[in-house]
């Protein structure tokens, strides 16, 4: 049977929306999904609620968790997360190593995250952007190895262009909007693209993308 590879991109960011949260947050480069990215995140679940998604991974940023935690509540899906889907660790974006929120806080308030899973790869601060590439294409590839059955990735706007190169290969243009979707479908060992940041599902559409 054809196994389908789900891709999709956190909603929007609180940051993005308030431009001040960052210089005072206890954990600034870890925020939540704004007010309208939530309402992405939702449209993106009840999107996908029909698809027979097996599996959802997750980066482990608390912007990607609240997405997939929308999809899995209307899936009734538990999540995974997945290091190596994580945002690019740019030394240009972020000062030191970021510190994410406490497993502690994730089990109280996100309790379908699947603590009994184990990442394929750990992503080590600072990365190139070839590095980076590199890991979630990496990434990609050794979940589709494990895993036969249609399965989701939800990350950022990097790791989502690297996921998908490491499928279908070779330069893509991909549309890495909030809560874009990407289908890529596979056939023995042929790879084909049906969605290239599908926006369908969405009532409130980025207009400019930023790329982090």
């Amino acid at each position: 049977m054809p196994q389908t590879i789900w891709i999709a991109r956190h909603g929007n960011r609180h940051d993005f929306v308030n431009l001040e949260w960052f210089n005072t947050a206890s954990l600034p480069y870890d925020p939540p999904l704004s007010d309208d990215g939530l309402i992405q995140a939702q449209e993106l679940g009840k999107r996908l609620s029909n698809e027979k998604i097996s599996h959802i991974f997750s980066s482990p940023f608390l912007r990607t968790i609240q997405t997939a935690n929308q999809v899995a509540k209307m899936s009734n899906l538990p999540i995974k997360l997945e290091a190596g889907l994580s945002e690019w660790l740019n030394p240009a974006w972020m000062s030191n190593n970021p510190q994410l929120h406490s497993q502690e806080m994730l089990e109280k308030n996100y309790p379908r995250i699947d603590w009994s899973y184990t990442s394929c790869i750990i992503p080590l601060y600072p990365e190139s952007e070839k590095t980076m590439l590199y890991r979630t294409a990496e990434t990609a590839r050794q979940l589709v190895s494990r895993f036969n059955e249609n399965i989701l990735l939800i990350g950022h706007g990097p790791s989502i262009l690297g996921t998908t190169v490491g499928l279908i290969g070779g330069e893509i243009k991909i549309n890495a909007s909030f809560c874009a979707l990407i289908k890529i479908v596979r056939s023995g060992e042929q790879w084909s693209m049906e969605l290239n940041g599908d926006t369908s599902h969405l009532s409130q559409k980025e207009t400019k993308i930023r790329f982090s």
